[in-house]
């Protein structure tokens, strides 16, 4: 009888019996809507990164849209982003009727190349979102320093960023203080801390934080804890137009949890991504993942760059093969079929490029067809993280 392949999975999310009563409390309470959970979660969110406020949102791609509207994001405008990010970052510029231009990104954090950013500045730009690449923080200052100059704002999507740090005028402070004026978080599976699925604006703006809650819940004047603890009768009004991008108590109750265990998780994600720092060192022509001095990664996920003699696909499927999920290097939005069809722009006149490549953004396409990321988790054992080493070894050499 052959021997079972193992597997070992791309992530797994840190998660049982505590998160399992707080959603049971949450439930048994009766009030399983946005409540007394949301806001309390909300309170101990803004405690941990060092914010002022912080704003529950059903996920973060509302977290997104609600932040470019607040700082006036219109139909017609520009925002300078990263093609190289999941889709919702492009996407939540579309919903605002804004034009997304992309920027290429540093081949060795993947994350936006502060240099490219002012040569795209244009007259109808609104605001730049910039993206902590899979948990890793860009250079902000650097960042700050142009958007400052042009009197911009700055929206960070920080999705996989929560836990993460940054070396900030001496002291290391958390992502999400903010740094800019606006940072958005996640909690999807695949994160370091999830909600099954949910999101998180921080700001130290009162006034972007009451348009927040205003909007979540369809612009509704009262909100629902005022209005049913109210000792007399209130009507609510509506005086404009908002959406349904709440979060449930149950989620939230998950959460207040889930952000107890985050020094843990984040402690043993930083010990896992050194192992395979050293593990993997001696794979002729594989370029492990860059962590400057100045930050401190979450390491929602370690990305690897393939040796040059090596196919992404056929690595991935060698590895999966013997029982080792991977995922092929972050996405390039403007590849996708949905934006052979939406605007975008590179910031270039004299482009050339067609829908699907561009010259301009060229570290972005490299970094998605070359790069693969490795399982890391919590729970993943020595043995586990030995066996995807010697698994890639392997693939690397067919």
């Amino acid at each position: 009888m052959s021997e079972k392949i193992p597997y070992v999975p791309i992530a797994k999310p840190c998660i049982g019996e505590p998160e399992a009563e707080a959603a049971k409390r949450a439930i048994m309470s009766g009030w399983v809507t946005q409540g007394p959970e949301v806001a309390a979660f909300e309170q101990e969110f803004a405690a941990y990164v060092g914010a002022d406020y912080a704003c529950a949102v059903s996920n973060c791609t509302t977290a997104l849209h609600l932040a470019l509207l607040a700082v006036g994001v219109q139909p017609g405008d520009q925002v300078i982003t990263v093609s190289h990010s999941y889709i919702a970052t492009a996407n939540s510029i579309r919903y605002c009727g804004a034009i997304p231009v992309f920027v290429d990104i540093e081949p060795q954090t993947y994350n936006i190349n502060p240099l490219l950013i002012a040569d795209v500045i244009s007259e109808r730009t609104r605001a730049i979102l910039v993206v902590h690449q899979m948990g890793m923080p860009c250079d902000l200052k650097a960042i700050l320093d142009v958007a400052h100059q042009h009197n911009l704002p700055v929206i960070e999507d920080a999705a996989c960023a929560i836990g993460s740090e940054i070396l900030w005028n001496g002291e290391w402070e958390k992502i999400g203080k903010p740094h800019g004026d606006i940072a958005c978080f996640s909690f999807h599976p695949r994160k370091v801390i999830t909600t099954g699925d949910g999101g998180m604006l921080t700001t130290n703006n009162p006034e972007w934080d009451k348009q927040f809650r205003l909007w979540r819940q369809h612009g509704m004047s009262v909100p629902d804890t005022v209005r049913h603890g109210a000792k007399q009768v209130i009507f609510e009004s509506y005086p404009m137009l908002g959406y349904n991008y709440r979060m449930t108590d149950i989620q939230a109750a998950v959460g207040r949890e889930q952000l107890k265990r985050l020094p843990e998780i984040t402690e043993r994600r930083r010990y896992l991504a050194q192992q395979y720092q050293q593990m993997l060192a001696d794979i002729p022509g594989l370029k492990l993942p860059t962590e400057p001095d100045w930050v401190k990664s979450n390491w929602q996920s370690y990305c690897v760059r393939l040796p040059e003699k090596c196919d992404q696909r056929q690595v991935m499927q060698v590895m999966l093969d013997a029982g080792v999920a991977t995922r092929r290097g972050i996405m390039c939005a403007h590849r996708e079929p949905a934006y052979q069809i939406e605007a975008w722009l590179c910031g270039s006149r004299e482009c050339q490029c067609e829908k699907a490549t561009c010259d301009r953004l060229s570290e972005s396409e490299q970094a998605q067809d070359c790069t693969v990321l490795l399982p890391l988790f919590h729970q993943m054992t020595q043995h586990e993280q030995d066996y995807v080493v010697k698994v890639l070894k392997m693939a690397c050499q067919v």
